[in-house]
């Protein structure tokens, strides 16, 4: 059975970081592209970061403009997970953060694309 569950979640004040977890099971984790997507109250879902699944041993990473030099995704095949590293957060950085399985191996941020979502994990960023 497929499964993603995200943790990492919390608050944070300006300036600060956090590291968010997706673990994934129940599909061929190595061969799949993951995405990183969020949701503020009141605004539409918005695709942060991709990283692919193996194309001749890379991996490649995508992110938003809007997180472009403060996050970073990476990827541990030994353990089917998936990392986000938040650093300098600002307050427009709050929302539920989800992450998704692409059905493909190289990266998309169209959620029409996904096959599988977590349940989310909430990030709040507010001194």
């Amino acid at each position: 059975q497929l499964q993603l569950v995200e943790s990492g979640g919390g608050l944070v004040q300006p300036g600060g970081s956090l590291r968010l977890s997706c673990a994934a099971s129940g599909f061929t984790f190595q061969n799949s592209a993951i995405t990183w997507f969020r949701q503020a109250p009141g605004k539409e879902r918005e695709g942060v970061s991709c990283i692919s699944g193996a194309v001749d041993s890379t991996y490649y990473a995508e992110y938003a403009d809007s997180v472009k030099g403060r996050f970073a995704i990476s990827r541990d095949n030994a353990k089917n997970t998936v990392a986000l590293q938040m650093n300098s957060l600002k307050p427009e950085d709050t929302g539920v953060y989800y992450c998704a399985v692409v059905g493909r191996r190289t990266c998309s941020t169209y959620g029409d694309d996904m096959t599988y979502w977590g349940q989310g994990t909430l990030v709040t960023v507010s001194s």
